[in-house]
């Protein structure tokens, strides 16, 4: 198997360091509010990486971090905590907004069919930990003190800006940095910062009471979980030129070499050919999605048919057009169910589509040509439960449940529009609204879908 490596911007084969297990440490959210659609691009790459290790045969020890204390809002390490700036804006504690996010986003991993990690650890369980890792810096003459802060001397780090490919200069263009007269150079970044009386979320050190910076969390958990040297650290491209950049400084700081052998990162999500942005009212949810009539797994198919090292735009036509075809791989698979496939294809043909799918995932994740050799197989007008069962151990790697068989003939064409009104009604119905739930069975029935109200739940089909 062959993954990208940023650091040396090529591809590289996938070794293990040791006999035969995988470290991977992946950067999880930042629980102070709703994870978007384009946080689960890089998850659901996360989740393909993961699965196509497995299938090579390695064991994983796979750690992904909640970060639940330290994220500032600034570049610069200035301003409130995200946790604590939430806490506010809904009058409830830190901890409680970091439970509910953190539970929501399970929901959506679970939906998104990502595996969970073996390991998901949480930043305040390991300050501890975070403060031995600062107090070494300092010793070892990296880290320097403030009246805010300890902060790392990334000008003591003569290989920062290796995995960005920035000099220190072209970093400071492309971010939010703000002057503080005591820090020793502007890029230098936050390892502890101290904590004003009324601050939530603060705890003792040497240095006096505070709360760790965003980036010192990664090194202390995966070195923590993974120990001082592993394979693959994974994460979004905008972790590329700031955490990520960071976090090789610290831990290379501490330990004196290098702790990761592969740096891989997945691309953008754009909406609508442009950025997406709170402000532009742009950033959907997986929640968003399914009031839009779109299963979860829908998208996972949408993201599965981009590379993960290309941008994806994402729209509701380019969602349609993926929900379509989607469905018609289920109906397409399961007509091969069960068939006996007495003329059906030969072991010979059947290798050759194993051969060709596998070759195209361990070949830097080319999911798109996997799904092409998958979507080849299952056009086969020679049915037969074979090329159902080996489509079976290709959706090992793809994780888009093609067990489940197809909606009914009548629901594959459905819009999303009439989807969404789908689900208006039952909330009505569920809020005792009936004589809206009428009017949009009438509605419904002028646009030739007729609605029955079963046991099962609701049934509908094409007038």
């Amino acid at each position: 198997m062959k993954i990208y490596n940023t650091l040396t911007r090529q591809k590289e084969e996938l070794y293990s360091l040791s006999r035969g297990k995988i470290g991977m440490y992946c950067c999880g959210p930042t629980v102070y509010q709703f994870a978007h659609i384009g946080n689960m691009r890089t998850y659901i790459f996360m989740d393909l990486l993961r699965r196509a290790i497995l299938s090579e045969g390695y064991a994983l020890a796979h750690v992904m971090n909640i970060t639940d204390v330290g994220h500032l809002v600034s570049d610069a390490d200035e301003g409130e905590d995200k946790l604590e700036k939430s806490s506010r804006s809904q009058n409830k504690t830190p901890w409680e907004i970091a439970e509910y996010y953190t539970g929501v986003f399970w929901e959506d991993i679970a939906a998104l069919n990502i595996a969970r990690p073996e390991t998901t650890p949480r930043a305040t369980d390991h300050i501890a930990e975070m403060i031995e890792f600062i107090i070494r810096l300092i010793e070892k003459g990296y880290g320097y003190e403030t009246s805010d802060g300890i902060y790392f001397d990334v000008c003591k780090f003569p290989g920062y800006g290796a995995l960005s490919r920035l000099s220190l200069d072209e970093q400071l263009a492309g971010a939010r940095v703000e002057v503080n007269p005591e820090k020793r150079h502007p890029a230098d970044f936050a390892l502890w910062k101290k904590a004003p009386p009324n601050h939530i979320m603060q705890w003792e050190s040497p240095r006096g009471m505070g709360f760790p910076g965003w980036h010192i969390e990664c090194s202390v958990m995966a070195r923590k979980y993974l120990g001082d040297t592993f394979e693959i650290h994974t994460g979004g491209v905008d972790h590329i030129p700031v955490h990520h950049e960071n976090e090789i400084a610290q831990s290379v700081g501490y330990l004196g070499h290098q702790a990761v052998k592969y740096w891989a990162h997945g691309e953008f999500m754009m909406v609508d050919g442009g950025k997406m942005s709170k402000s532009l009212g742009n950033t959907y949810r997986v929640a968003d999605l399914v009031e839009r009539g779109y299963s979860p797994l829908h998208f996972r198919y949408f993201c599965e048919n981009a590379h993960y090292r290309s941008k994806l735009n994402f729209t509701w036509e380019a969602m349609d057009a993926a929900k379509t075809s989607y469905n018609r791989l289920i109906a397409n698979l399961h007509t091969h169910k069960g068939a006996s496939g007495a003329s059906g294809p030969g072991p010979d043909i059947l290798d050759e589509y194993r051969r060709q799918f596998f070759e195209a995932v361990y070949d830097d994740l080319n999911v798109p040509k996997a799904l092409g050799v998958l979507w080849n197989m299952v056009r086969s007008s020679e049915k037969s439960n074979k090329i159902f069962n080996l489509a079976m151990e290709f959706d090992s790697i793809l994780g888009l449940s093609l067990n489940i068989p197809p909606a009914p003939e009548s629901a594959l064409d459905i819009s999303a529009e009439i989807a969404a009104l789908i689900e208006k009604r039952q909330a009505a119905r569920k809020a005792r609204d009936f004589a809206e739930a009428d009017r949009i069975r009438d509605e419904l029935k002028a646009m030739g879908i007729l609605l029955e109200d079963t046991k099962e739940g609701i049934k509908w089909k094409k007038a």
